[in-house]
């Protein structure tokens, strides 16, 4: 029989964020994470690369969504808490939906700065 997984005290979570997931928060027992977005466009791209992610890792959120912002809810529905699982892929829905290629070297320039491609409202780092 399996263990459950290692759930974590409010306390923990908070320290955890803090440290490891900063623009996500803990509220009514679920990690969260508000993405704002350009339009309908952006907001339906985020929903899809989090469904991505959520199916690969087979721990899936509950998502709320309107025109231009997207939450996502993050718990352990069989451990009742916030365990490693939830840390994990909040980590890897924040690295590819916050991933700014024009920030880095590379190939990519990312979105131009123009309205007509306007697509995540990237947090200001």
């Amino acid at each position: 029989m399996a263990m459950a997984a290692k759930t974590y005290t409010d306390q923990e979570v908070t320290e955890r964020l803090a440290k490891e997931l900063p623009t996500w928060r803990l509220e009514d027992g679920w990690i969260r994470r508000t993405y704002k977005t350009h339009g309908w466009k952006g907001t339906l791209m985020v929903i899809n690369t989090v469904g991505h992610l959520a199916e690969a890792a087979f721990h899936h959120p509950d998502i709320t969504a309107s025109y231009a912002w997207v939450e996502v809810r993050l718990m352990n529905h069989a451990a009742k808490g916030i365990t490693d699982a939830d840390f994990a892929l909040a980590k890897k829905i924040e690295e590819v939906v916050s991933w700014q290629p024009g920030k880095e070297d590379g190939p990519l320039s990312g979105t131009p700065d123009d309205p007509r491609f306007a697509y995540i409202k990237y947090d200001k780092h």
